[in-house]
């Protein structure tokens, strides 16, 4: 005899989940353990984390079968609870005050680029040009060091298996900065570059 299958619409705060329950042994009933499980694969709130209420009831006993609450296909049920407990809560917000400094950095960055551009298109007296891009790449370099410093508070962020939002937090935040180092190289090779050229135009004048 195969499974039993309930189909249930689940609210979770604003959003509403079609879910179809099945057991998982066969031929029983759904448990409420069983949905449970499908919530926490739909939502990502852990079967710890949730509270289930059905006609204002909270389903608390997890070996109980949905029918036995009087839970039947189309019936509406509520499920409260956080995704992440306070410990991965803590972990994001170390993560998010990281992104603030990652962002801080990016807008530095970002001015340099903007003068260098200006200074390439001409809008620096010649004889002032190489100053300035030296200041330039004193800047570019500053810039670097702080992701670096970055990645290493990243990289000290030990994040359990179980913290998946930190995880892929962690990860694209890690993208984020490498892209970012990567932009510095390019553009500390194009100061050098251009001093380059200022310096070999100068000593042809000179010559």
């Amino acid at each position: 005899m195969s499974s039993q299958a309930i189909s249930v619409t689940v609210a979770y705060g604003s959003t509403k989940h079609s879910i179809t329950v099945t057991s998982q042994e066969d031929g029983k009933s759904p448990t409420v353990k069983d949905l449970s499980e499908s919530l926490t694969q739909v939502t990502g709130v852990p079967s710890v984390s949730q509270k289930l209420i059905f006609k204002g009831k909270s389903l608390k006993d997890m070996e109980q079968t949905l029918s036995s609450y009087g839970i039947k296909d189309g019936c509406k049920l509520m499920m409260i609870g956080k995704r992440n407990s306070p410990e991965e809560e803590a972990e994001l917000k170390k993560l998010k005050d990281i992104e603030k400094s990652v962002e801080q950095t990016a807008k530095k960055l970002e001015k340099v680029d903007g003068e260098l551009t200006g200074l390439k298109n001409g809008f620096l007296a010649k004889d002032l040009q190489a100053d300035a891009l030296g200041k330039l790449d004193h800047r570019v370099k500053v810039a670097a060091e702080q992701f670096m410093k970055i990645l290493e508070q990243i990289d000290a962020l030990s994040v359990p298996e179980n913290f998946n939002d930190c995880r892929i937090k962690k990860s694209g935040l890690v993208k984020t900065v490498q892209d970012f180092l990567a932009q510095c190289d390019k553009m500390e090779a194009c100061i050098s570059d251009h001093l380059t050229k200022i310096q070999s135009k100068n000593l042809a004048l000179a010559d």
